[in-house]
């Protein structure tokens, strides 16, 4: 299994930016995807997670601001960032699990990324 995830970079505030993860050696149609974020120092972080269906769920502080979406036949999750603030910086993780139910919680994840860079400045 592998997860690419791209479209990393450096933003200001207010601006936004468009993330991709492209997943390869896998049902992508039988996997829940995640996103998650970390700063150093700090515990991995949930973000954004999408089912086979479409159904979503985000954390709090991103809701109404960052969209999850998916595409089955390219096997590419995305995630849409709006209105970014400095605190969203962070290397940004794709994640994949297989089966089970819709969720936020990494520890339920088998399959990670590398992470891409995202910087925002004020």
């Amino acid at each position: 299994v592998q997860l690419v995830e791209s479209g990393g970079g450096l933003v200001q505030a207010g601006g936004s930016l468009r993330l991709s993860c492209a997943a390869s050696g896998l049902m992508f149609s039988s996997y829940v995807m995640g996103w998650f974020r970390q700063t150093p120092g700090k515990e991995r972080e949930s973000v954004a997670a999408i089912n086979w269906g479409g159904s979503t769920a985000y954390t709090n502080s991103v809701k109404g601001r960052f969209t999850i979406s998916r595409d089955n036949a390219k096997a590419t999750v995305y995630l849409q960032m709006n209105s970014l603030k400095p605190e969203d910086t962070a290397v940004y993780y794709c994640a994949a699990a297989l089966r089970g139910s819709l969720t936020l919680d990494p520890s339920l994840y088998n399959n990670w990324g590398r992470g891409t860079q995202v910087t925002v400045s004020s």
